[in-house]
């Protein structure tokens, strides 16, 4: 038996199967009315199911909205830079980066003489107590620098929770160009030897970082 009502007047009805896809006219309203099939209707694909709305932004934890206006920031000073390019982000949003570096700077020494090393890849992971703390930086590839060791880079000292994140990764490249470092607190006191005796050789890459890939 089907059950169906009409759609004019809302009159209920109960016809035999056989009636399926027959058209007929209302007794009360007269208005034409086609027999509903109950098994075109099984064989109906189901809908997908609604997603949900994504919640405001306002709702969402600082820390990430602070990560989504980092990545959105990252990605718009560093898109089509020739000197820094973003390789891969980890995390949605993004709590890790590996950047790319096309900048000269020293690989190791050979016999007191730098060898010049011109592409450098980093690792930037922003920690759970970021950007309170600054995030863990180390360099993937290899380096000859005083504030630079296998395991970190020493950007902690000049880390503020109010600080863009392309600025650090800005500084970086300033390091890996002998731009900037710090002699008195070294993380490689080799390279802070070799460097307090060498001031003539730096920068290796005199290069300004800031305009090619203004914010």
């Amino acid at each position: 038996m089907i059950r169906f009502s009409c759609p004019g007047c809302g009159r209920k009805f109960n016809v035999p199967d056989n009636y399926a896809g027959k058209k007929a006219n209302c007794k009360k309203c007269g208005q034409m009315i086609l027999v509903p099939d109950p098994r075109a209707r099984a064989d109906e694909p189901e809908p997908p199911p609604a997603r949900l709305p994504a919640p405001p932004i306002s709702r969402l934890p600082v820390r990430t909205r602070r990560l989504m206006a980092d990545l959105r920031e990252m990605r718009e000073a560093f898109a089509d830079g020739p000197l820094i390019r973003i390789l891969e982000t980890t995390g949605d949003p993004a709590e890790s980066y590996k950047i790319e570096f096309n900048i000269r700077g020293v690989e190791s020494l050979q016999s007191q003489t730098p060898v010049i090393r011109e592409k450098h890849i980093a690792e930037i992971r922003l920690i759970s107590d970021y950007p309170r703390l600054s995030p863990a930086c180390r360099m993937i590839t290899p380096i000859y620098h005083p504030n630079i060791d296998d395991s970190a880079i020493c950007v902690g000292d000049h880390w503020a929770a109010g600080e863009h994140l392309t600025d650090l990764v800005i500084r970086i490249g300033q390091m890996i160009a002998y731009q900037a470092y710090n002699i008195k607190s070294p993380l490689n006191g080799e390279a802070a030897m070799w460097a307090d005796l060498n001031p003539e050789s730096f920068p290796i890459d005199s290069r300004d970082l800031y305009p090619a890939m203004a914010v």
